[in-house]
Formats: structure tokens, sequence, C-alpha cells
């Protein structure tokens, strides 16, 4: 195995020069002799990298030749092929980021070509909006998006490593995913914590909006804000999942985007949850009410739409919960436009949250942080925790400290 010099001149009479790697695998050609593999570089330092690279991995027994090596694109389909058991919206996500952010940049490298340099490259060019060749323009990527797409890449690089196409995962070797504490600290600090009135909505503002809501999203919004369950969940909710003598719901399904049944987003997402009653009270009146199925005669969704069938949860936000937060004076200004505050379910199950954290005097109900994380379904307990840990009242208050001084004093 080297790296060498070549230098040649053109039919046009002008010099060039290149480096070259050669050296030989395990495989062998029809003349029963190892095969030998030939790698051309403009650059010496390039010629060097890949020469020490392949040195490892022929030693680890990793090395697979560019001739056995599929490119990204292909990649990306194969990967896509095994990603068949996950939910669709799951499985759309990805194609998006093998779409938009991966194949246009990267797509006719194969695999084994990627190195380091490159993926921290295309970093940078997504981050900075750098369009990928053939395209005019293209929009800077968050943060969050470039984190993303590139756990898409690992997972394909995963996938391709597995079945022999490629020798490393170049994304695990990525500084980004090996950060020292103080990196991660200073990340979540970036990200911010949820904030009352600004992501989560105050005591005050769901007083507003339980006080407006009426019809068929009364109920809706009661049991999203004192159950806290998910859009989907919400959606997937079923008359024989309530048990009105017991006052409590159990979570055992969830529609998805395209209005499909599945089970919850995790196995602790299959949980009981306790109805207040007053919402237990709206439930029972609103079933008398509630649109029936065609094909049964009979009520079975919960929150259906008019053939009572899986509600949209676009319809949710637009006909039921942006309206009824304007009616009850819970917006933002956006120029001349006066919008709701809050656009999406999910500010109500922050606030649901919040509601268990709270202490009983400030009208919450105080409940320990495995309580909360078992109503909410979270499948660790330090999902919780990262979310709502600074929620939970402090022990060191005004009132305690006073109380404690004046013992000591």
């Amino acid at each position: 195995m080297s790296v060498r010099k070549r230098i040649w001149t053109t039919q046009g009479g002008e010099t060039r020069e290149a480096y070259v790697v050669q050296y030989s695998i395990a495989e062998l050609d029809s003349r029963g002799k190892r095969k030998r593999v030939i790698k051309t570089f403009d650059k010496k330092k390039e010629a060097d990298a890949f020469h020490a690279q392949v040195r490892v991995d022929l030693a680890k027994g990793t090395h697979v030749p560019a001739s056995k090596s599929p490119s990204v694109e292909l990649a990306g389909r194969n990967w896509i092929d095994a990603c068949a058991d996950l939910e669709r919206t799951t499985v759309d996500g990805y194609q998006q980021h093998l779409r938009d952010h991966i194949s246009p940049y990267l797509g006719t490298l194969r695999v084994s070509a990627l190195t380091v340099p490159i993926v921290r490259d295309w970093q940078d060019k997504l981050r900075k909006g750098v369009p990928a060749p053939g395209q005019e323009t293209a929009e800077p990527r968050s943060a969050d998006k470039v984190k993303r797409v590139t756990g898409t890449l690992g997972s394909v690089l995963a996938d391709a490593q597995e079945r022999g196409h490629v020798g490393q995962n170049v994304v695990r070797s990525l500084k980004a995913n090996r950060k020292r504490g103080k990196e991660r600290k200073a990340e979540r600090r970036a990200k911010g914590r949820l904030k009352i009135g600004v992501d989560i909505p105050t005591p005050v503002e769901i007083d507003a909006v339980l006080q407006a809501a009426d019809g068929r999203w009364r109920p809706l919004l009661l049991v999203a804000i004192r159950c806290g369950l998910r859009a989907s969940e919400l959606r997937g909710l079923r008359w024989q999942d309530v048990d009105f003598k017991k006052g409590e719901l159990h979570v055992h399904q969830r529609a998805d985007a395209y209005n499909d049944i599945g089970p919850p987003k995790s196995e602790a997402g299959e949980r009981t949850v306790p109805i207040p009653p007053t919402t237990l009270n709206a439930l029972r009146e609103w079933k008398l009410g509630c649109p029936k199925q065609k094909s049964t005669g009979r009520p079975h969704y919960v929150f259906p739409n008019g053939e009572g069938n899986v509600e949209a949860h676009a319809n949710i936000v637009t006909r039921g919960l942006g309206p009824t937060m304007v009616e009850a004076g819970v917006t933002v200004s956006k120029g001349e436009e006066i919008t709701a505050k809050y656009t999406g379910l999910h500010a109500l199950r922050h606030f649901f949250a919040s509601w268990c954290i709270n202490r009983k005097i400030d009208g919450g109900l105080e409940l320990p942080l495995k309580v909360v994380s078992e109503r909410l379904g979270h499948s660790n307990i330090a999902i919780t925790a990262d979310l709502y840990g600074h929620l939970f009242p402090r022990a060191d208050d005004s009132a305690e400290l006073a109380a404690g001084e004046g013992k000591f004093g």
C-alpha cells in the first residue's frame, strides 16, 4: 500500500499531476489474485488522509471498496424501505430530510467516500443556506433542523454499515455527537426553558378560554386542559375508553396525521387518567349530542367529525382552539391582524403539566414528579424533569426561608 505522485502531459502539452493511492483487498480477481484498488486525488493531504484511513480499516477488516458502495441516495432508499414498520408520519419526515436536505448535496457520492470534513462542510452549507448543485437559491436551516437531518444521515450510514456497504459511520465521528458537559449545558441554555405566559398559558388565560368555549369544542378543550392528552390521543379517544363510574379515561390508541388509528406514542402512553368532576359532567352532556358513525349508528369517537369519524387535527386548531382563544381575548397582534396567542393544542398539555406541579395553595395539584410523568404518558421520567423540572416549587421560597430563619434567629 502506497501513495505516489503521478505526472503526465496532456495532448495539449499541459503538464498535470495527481496523487495515487494503490492497495490490495482480500477479494480475489478472475485470476485468483488479490484485487488491486487505485484511488486518485488532486491534493497530497487528501491522498495521505485516505491512505491512513484505509490502513486502519484494512487492519480492522471493515474496509469496503468504492465499487461495492452505493450512492448516498440509494443507501437512503434502502434505509427507508427498512423503516416500513414505523408510522407514516415518521417515514414521511425521513423522506423529506433525504429529498430536501441530503440527496441534493450528497446524493451522488458513494457512502464510502463520505468523510468527516465532507459532512461538516455539508452541515455548514445547510446552516448558511448555500444552494446545492443545480439549485439557484436555498433557505438557511436552523441549528435544530441541521441536528435532525444529520441524525437521519447517521441512520442511513448505520443501515449501510450493517449491509456491508460501508466500513464506518462518519457521522458518529463528528464532534457534535460527543459534546462535553459544558457544551450540552450551553445548548440547553440557548434553547431556553418553557415559560409561563409564553409557551404555557397562565391560569387566568385558561379560565378565559374555558368561559369562551362552547358547543362541541368545550368538552374537547376541557379534556385537553384537565387530562393532558396529546392531540393525537384526543382524536383517537373512544367512548368505551371513558369510565363514567370511576371518573377516569383510558388511553389505548391515537390517530396519526393521516387519521389512521394506532397504538400510543410509547408503552407509557397507554395509561389511565382521572377526570375532574366538571370535565366529567361536560362529557356526559356531550355524549347525548355526539355525532354517530354511519356504519354502526352509534357514537364511537369522543371528539369526531360530523360523520362520526376521526376529526382532522387542522380542524380542531383552526375551527376550535384558535377562534375560542380569540373570543377569550387570549391573543397577540401581528401588524393589523389579531391571532390566537397559542397556536397548538400542545400548549394546553403544557398547562396541564404545570397545573399538576403547582402547589395546592396556588390552585394546583402538587403532585410528585413520578405521578406527573405517568399522567403525561412520558416514556421516561427524565423527559418530564427536563421539560418541567423548573416549575416545581422550591423548598427555599420566602415563606419557608422566613420560618427557617425564625427557628435559629
